[in-house]
């Protein structure tokens, strides 16, 4: 899933570290999400937006499958 999380994390000058702290996950979890390979939680989401001061569509950007 594509996010918008580098931009958003650099607009409040965290580092990967410290926005990991903030959010209690690893800092290869943040990597995995500015990555875009990694889908997180409802709740992981809720704190994101929270953090940003946000919508969690602001945030990540669904793109539905073509099948």
């Amino acid at each position: 899933m594509k996010n918008n999380m580098k931009d958003l994390r650099a607009r409040l000058e965290f580092s990967q570290d410290v926005l990991a702290e903030k959010l209690r996950v690893s800092r290869q979890t943040i990597i995995s999400l500015e990555k875009g390979s990694y889908n997180p939680s409802i709740t992981l989401e809720f704190k994101l937006a929270r953090l940003f001061n946000c919508h969690i569509e602001d945030i990540f950007i669904y793109e539905e499958d073509n099948e």
